[in-house]
């Protein structure tokens, strides 16, 4: 395998449960249909496998507004309603792509990419790994491995398929949180 990796300094992943909840915090894998958005972005045949690191959760607030609009009859005007969320976003995400062919590899590696949000922009390093699977598996980290089994559980609906529900296990190393370098 020919693996790249991602850095950034901070990066949201939205849970597909999470929909109007006060409080989320990043998930820490990457859904099937996430790994089909990061391989039609970098435009490469096919992403192997992933590992997902990070060094912390930061709760921050944000301010959302309602799509709908009320009218006030008082002061004859249009609002919008406002509210405080309280999100876990993960510092210094590193991300591991694992491709099959070396070319694919460096397609990816002089590409950005965001792992849900715009302003969550990873860099790649410029340097490609050669590994095999038993060296990929030391890499610490979150990985969801796809699929049904007797360890899967449902992690949303796949945008691609027509909202096909979307299955898989999390595999986490004995250290999967990192420190900042």
């Amino acid at each position: 395998m020919f693996v790249v990796q991602f850095h950034g300094h901070f990066g949201f992943i939205k849970p597909w449960t999470a929909v109007r909840d006060g409080e989320t915090f990043s998930q820490q894998f990457l859904t099937p249909s996430i790994i089909e958005g990061l391989r039609q972005k970098l435009e490469v045949t096919s992403i192997l496998r992933h590992r997902l690191t990070y060094s912390g959760i930061s709760v921050q607030q944000e301010v959302v507004q309602t799509k709908g609009w009320e009218y006030k009859k008082r002061s004859k005007m249009h609002v919008r309603h406002r509210s405080i969320l309280n999100r876990g976003v993960m510092i210094y995400p590193t991300l591991f792509l694992a491709f099959a062919t070396e070319l694919d590899a460096r397609q990816a590696s002089v590409q950005h990419i965001c792992l849900c949000r715009n302003e969550d922009v990873m860099l790649p390093d410029c340097k490609i790994q050669t590994m095999s699977d038993a060296e990929f598996e030391q890499i610490d980290g979150f990985e969801l491995r796809f699929g049904k089994s007797e360890n899967s559980f449902q992690v949303g609906y796949n945008r691609f398929k027509n909202a096909e529900p979307m299955f898989g296990w999390l595999e986490a190393t004995e250290n999967p949180l990192k420190t900042h370098e």
